[in-house]
């Protein structure tokens, strides 16, 4: 396989401020979009927002359900996270670091979208512990 896209479609219950946060926020690229349904590219991967009627149940914390990216270089974490100071987005968490001094340390921050979604970005010290580092028996927080 030469290139390999992901794909997530997700709920938004309004199109425009969707558009708004994403385009003109996160800076995705703006594909097809129709009544119901917009198409979006986050760094090359797409993503598929569908218009839903009904408001998402608003989570309490960051688990079970989020989704993001892991920068392989902290200058394009950092670049993003201060795109988003820039551009008033809304932080669920702030740019902090997360089990710091260890195999595992990373940056991270938490957007919230106007659907409610969670949104993560972080960039890991160690590349090895994106998939790896299996002696660490931490995953996410434990507080």
């Amino acid at each position: 396989m030469d290139r390999v896209l992901f794909h997530l479609a997700f709920p938004v219950t309004d199109r425009e401020a969707a558009k708004r946060f994403y385009v003109e926020g996160l800076g995705c690229t703006l594909g097809r979009e129709s009544a119901s349904a917009l198409t979006l590219g986050l760094f090359g991967h797409q993503l598929v927002g569908h218009l839903v009627k009904e408001p998402l149940p608003v989570q309490k914390g960051i688990y079970p359900r989020h989704f993001g990216l892991v920068f392989a270089d902290q200058s394009d974490w950092q670049a993003l996270a201060d795109r988003a100071k820039s551009k008033g987005l809304r932080f669920y968490q702030q740019p902090r670091v997360r089990y710091p001094g260890s195999r595992i340390e990373h940056r991270t921050f938490f957007l919230e979208d106007p659907s409610a979604n969670l949104l993560e970005f972080k960039h890991y010290t160690h590349e090895s512990a994106i998939f790896g580092e299996q002696d660490h028996a931490s995953v996410g927080d434990t507080d």
